[in-house]
């Protein structure tokens, strides 16, 4: 009876093994193959649980996610054989498993070594093309869309979506940094001085538009104000004359009081003339009104 209740525990025990070997999960971030002997035999496995044959069908894992990995102090020479070291990270996702597994056996160190060196070729070609001091001042943006231009077939051919690379450092040598930024300060002395004169001539242009305006604007002022003085004198005169017809001595006598406002009307004025000069004739006169109008 004891064998018996023994054989039968052994038999769950051994049941309960072989069911948890036949079967597995894929998580939401994985991605599973499952082969034999390394040939795949399945490579499309939705997350969720899943069945094998034990000890014939073998299962790997790997991660869908994004994977970033950096690479330091890579050297590289510019076209005039300075040499620069560059420091950049490449991200990157596995977007074909069966061709991601057949070329890098499913090792992600393989497969960074692999992309590394790619990256590192495409980095070359860039670099190659260009001056030190491009290297240098030049944008990013397109550095980087020239890296990913070239590297994306090869990527392809690994299996993986190149999803991004970024140049995050750039190492010169001491004597090269110096002879670099000389030029660069030379450089941007010379646009500056080509800004500053640009600058000088734009701003005498705007002064000599600005003074011929001004010229012209008064001009223009000073003949319209003639003209309107012009219109006034005439006026003034008509409205005299009309005036001298209606009442010549009322016109004379105030002409005569206008002018002796004008000549004495100042506190401190001398005026030297005889008393019976015909200037002062109002003044003479015995009657103290101005004549009726």
């Amino acid at each position: 009876m004891q064998n018996r209740i023994l054989y039968v525990l052994l038999s769950v025990v051994a049941l309960i093994l072989v069911v948890r070997a036949s079967v597995f999960t894929v998580g939401e971030g994985q991605l599973a193959i499952k082969s034999i002997g390394g040939e795949i035999v399945d490579a499309n496995f939705q997350p969720g649980l899943h069945f094998r044959i034990p000890l014939f069908e073998e299962v790997s894992r790997f991660d869908k996610r994004l994977i970033t990995q950096l690479y330091r102090q890579e050297p590289f020479l510019t076209r005039e054989q300075e040499q620069l070291k560059v420091d950049f990270y490449v991200k990157w996702r596995i977007n074909n498993l069966r061709r991601y597994y057949e070329a890098t056996g499913g090792t992600e160190e393989v497969a960074n070594d692999r992309l590394g060196e790619t990256i590192k070729d495409s980095i070359k070609t860039v670099v190659t093309q260009r001056t030190l001091q491009q290297v240098v001042t030049a944008e990013r943006a397109d550095f980087t869309e020239s890296m990913m231009k070239n590297a994306r077939p090869a990527a392809d051919q690994l299996g993986v979506d190149l999803v991004d690379v970024r140049i995050t450092k750039i190492d010169l040598p001491q004597q090269v940094q110096d002879s670099v930024f000389e030029r660069m300060r030379a450089t941007f002395k010379a646009q500056a001085a080509k800004l500053r004169a640009e600058g000088i001539e734009s701003s005498e242009r705007t002064r000599a538009d600005a003074n011929k305006q001004q010229t012209e604007i008064l001009a223009d002022a000073a003949r319209q104000a003639g003209q309107i003085r012009g219109q006034g004198d005439a006026s003034a005169s008509e409205v005299y004359a009309k005036v001298y017809s209606k009442n010549a001595e009322f016109y004379s006598f105030y002409r005569s009081m206008q002018s002796y406002r004008e000549a004495v009307g100042t506190q401190g004025d001398v005026l030297v003339v005889a008393p019976d000069n015909a200037y002062f004739k109002y003044f003479n006169k015995s009657q103290s009104q101005p004549p009726a109008r």
